[in-house]
C-alpha cells in the first residue's frame, strides 16, 4: 500500500456514521450483510448510509454484490489488511510493533509492546 490509498482510507474512515458502519462490517467477517440490516442496525436512514457506504466502496474499503432484492456489503479484508500493514510496517520501530506471518495457517499476528508506560498518579491523602 502506499501513502496516497492509505490516505484514502484514512479519509474514508474519518467520518462518526462510516467508522460506525465499518466497524459494524469487520464484525460481519466477509459474508457481510445486507443494507437494509445495516441501516436498522445503527439507527441510520436508509439514504444517508448509501451514501456513507457509496464513500467507503469509493475508497476501496468495502465491496457490495446483489442478492435477491438484497445489496450485501462487506469489508474488503485484502485492502483493509494492507492498510494495517502499512501503519505496521512504515511507522512504527520494530520495539514497539512487528506483524509475524504464519505462512501455515496463511494468516498475519501484529504483536503491540507497551511503547509508552502510562505514569502512575501519585495518590494523595
Amino acid at each position: 500500500m502506499d501513502i496516497q490509498n492509505a490516505l484514502i482510507a484514512f479519509d474514508a474512515l474519518s467520518q462518526e456514521t462510516r467508522l460506525r458502519a465499518f466497524r459494524l462490517l469487520v464484525g460481519y467477517g466477509p459474508d457481510g450483510a445486507p443494507a437494509g440490516h445495516l441501516s436498522d442496525t445503527l439507527g441510520i436512514p436508509h439514504n444517508t448510509l448509501s451514501f456513507h457506504l457509496n464513500h467507503m466502496s469509493n475508497a476501496g474499503l468495502i465491496q457490495s454484490r446483489r442478492e435477491g432484492r438484497s445489496i450485501i456489503y462487506s469489508v474488503n479484508f485484502d485492502l483493509f489488511t494492507g492498510l494495517i500493514r502499512f501503519m505496521i510496517e512504515d511507522c512504527c520501530s520494530v520495539d514497539f510493533a512487528r506483524i509475524k506471518d504464519d505462512k501455515k495457517r496463511g494468516c498475519a499476528v501484529i504483536e503491540l509492546t507497551p511503547c509508552c508506560p502510562t505514569p502512575q498518579k501519585e495518590k494523595t491523602q
